[in-house]
């Protein structure tokens, strides 16, 4: 049997992380299964081990492009905007693409039960909460609070995606996450 061009076989690791990001929002992490996965993507069971180990690891890997798309509705989001409109730009583009599809839930409701909290919090580290952490300090943040209100506002945030994710068709709620998004970065900011 011939081996699978390179090429061929990124498409189909691709296929089984898209296949997998959608099981993942729809059934939860507990009740998506790898066979159901493995059938969906029109690969076996071994194409899913093969290319991703173990169900935790594909997990791994479908938190992990979500929180690549979260970073990069951020980083679009503030690419030509200065100081703390760039704060505010961010936010509300976190708030945005976290709540969009199935981000919330991989990453916010599964993500740190299933990838343990030091995996979840370096996922974060590296993604949405580096740009915040870079927005907070282009708002004029002083070193010694940025830590401290990096983790502040990112909590405050994720707790209120969660809060609209639960909303999902509400657009009154939507309006109101917003605004309160805005009262926290209008505290945050004129501090400084």
């Amino acid at each position: 049997m011939p081996r699978a061009s390179a090429a061929d076989a990124a498409a189909t690791a691709r296929r089984i992380l898209d296949t997998a990001t959608a099981h993942f929002a729809a059934h939860g992490y507990a009740a998506a299964s790898v066979d159901d996965i493995a059938r969906a993507a029109g690969v076996t069971r071994g194409a899913v081990y093969h290319h991703y180990d173990s169900k935790p690891g594909l997990f791994a890997a479908v938190a992990a492009a979500a929180q690549e798309r979260v970073a990069a509705a951020i980083a679009t989001a503030t690419r030509d905007t200065p100081g703390p409109a760039a704060l505010r730009d961010g936010s509300h583009a976190f708030l945005d693409a976290i709540t969009a599809g199935t981000a919330a839930r991989v990453l916010l409701v599964d993500g740190p039960a299933v990838l343990g909290w030091e995996q979840w919090r370096r996922l974060d580290a590296e993604g949405p909460e580096q740009e915040l952490r870079a927005g907070l300090r282009e708002a004029g943040v002083p070193s010694a609070q940025l830590d401290a209100l990096t983790a502040a506002l990112s909590g405050a945030m994720n707790e209120l995606a969660l809060w609209l994710a639960a909303r999902p068709d509400d657009t009154a709620a939507r309006r109101q996450a917003h605004r309160a998004l805005d009262r926290l970065l209008d505290a945050v900011t004129s501090a400084h």
